[in-house]
């Protein structure tokens, strides 16, 4: 079996499948896909992805047929489910659904809001895109921790790491990014902190990913 990872070093996307494949201990292929010079938007590209955005993970078994999956919490789920090893959800169904939650908050509340693209259409229209992406981020992570503070122990479901840690940890460098005032989570940088001092975790950091740049 081999398994391919499309994606760019400093997309949040892809980051939190490079956290889920390392939690799974699924070594990979990296391939990097350029978005900044829309390698996204070529042909072959979209051919595998159809909506021309990172990641897109490939799996090809040993008789040579490969699936293709896109969307970041999609293709973590399908790990847990395929590999259900070192689990990415808890296995209580209330703190599975709040696991969930904590990830949606950032996959469709946040960082939709802050992606390339939308960025580049605030720039065109004049708008100033970090005093765009501030507020979202900053309530984002106001909601996030509230809810961590009804389920969270170690880390944010509890005490082991979740889909939830995979979200928040990428949501916290592109808030650094943009100069969100952090100082009020005391609690999501101390979860940070445990989370980076995982393998898993600290091997996906942006910065380590062989198409990083300053």
């Amino acid at each position: 079996m081999k398994i391919a990872l499309h994606n760019y070093w400093r997309s949040s996307a892809s980051h939190r499948v490079r956290i889920g494949l390392g939690l799974k201990e699924l070594a990979y292929e990296y391939v990097a896909v350029n978005i900044l010079e829309g390698a996204q938007a070529s042909e072959a590209y979209v051919a595998k992805n159809p909506l021309a955005q990172v990641p897109t993970l490939e799996i090809t078994d040993d008789r040579g047929q490969t699936i293709r999956l896109t969307q970041s919490l999609a293709i973590l789920e399908y790990l847990d489910e395929r590999w259900p090893e070192n689990p990415l959800l808890p296995r209580d169904p209330y703190r599975r659904a709040k696991a969930r939650t904590l990830a949606e908050i950032i996959n469709a509340g946040v960082q939709p809001l802050h992606n390339l693209g939308v960025l580049r259409r605030v720039k065109k229209l004049g708008g100033d895109d970090v005093a765009w992406v501030q507020p979202v981020m900053a309530a984002g992570l106001a909601a996030f921790a509230r809810t961590v503070d009804e389920v969270g122990g170690e880390f944010s479901v509890g005490d082991s790491p979740t889909i939830a840690d995979i979200c928040l940890v990428p949501a916290l460098l592109a808030a650094r990014r943009f100069k969100v005032e952090l100082s009020t989570h005391d609690r999501l940088l101390a979860i940070e902190t445990r989370c980076l001092a995982l393998p898993a975790f600290a091997d996906a950091a942006p910065d380590r990913q062989p198409d990083a740049r300053v």
